[in-house]
């Protein structure tokens, strides 16, 4: 039950930001604009759209994982600061706070191995 509830928590976690990267690929002009207009530069989509898409994949076969974690966590934790601080806005406090508690599930990716089911594993590491 253990490596069952592992993988389908580390699908769980990274499919919001595999989703997220997809959705930034098909709105990439809208996307820019909204950065650029919170004094981004759009040139920074490209990077932030490989991390969105690889490292969520990478978490979900279960290879490199604590890297690709640390680096989600990390993302997480930049982007609560640059793009949720209007803490007037409940909404941004709301956004906020999720982008803290998935950097913090992140880091428990960081800090305790894969199951069983994991690329990793099955390499034999």
């Amino acid at each position: 039950m253990t490596n069952i509830l592992d993988l389908v928590g580390r699908i769980f976690i990274s499919l919001v930001f595999l989703l997220s990267g997809i959705n930034k690929i098909g709105n990439y002009e809208g996307t820019i604009g909204w950065m650029e207009s919170l004094g981004m530069p759009g040139i920074f989509l490209i990077p932030a759209i490989i991390l969105e898409i690889g490292a969520p994949i990478l978490i979900m076969i279960g290879y490199k994982v604590k890297i690709s974690a640390a680096l989600l966590s990390l993302f997480c934790i930049a982007t609560a600061i640059i793009f949720h601080t209007d803490f007037s806005n409940q909404m941004q406090f709301v956004s906020f706070m999720k982008n803290i508690a998935l950097a913090g599930g992140f880091l428990f990716l960081v800090i305790n191995e894969t199951k069983e089911f994991s690329l990793e594993r099955k390499l034999g590491k």
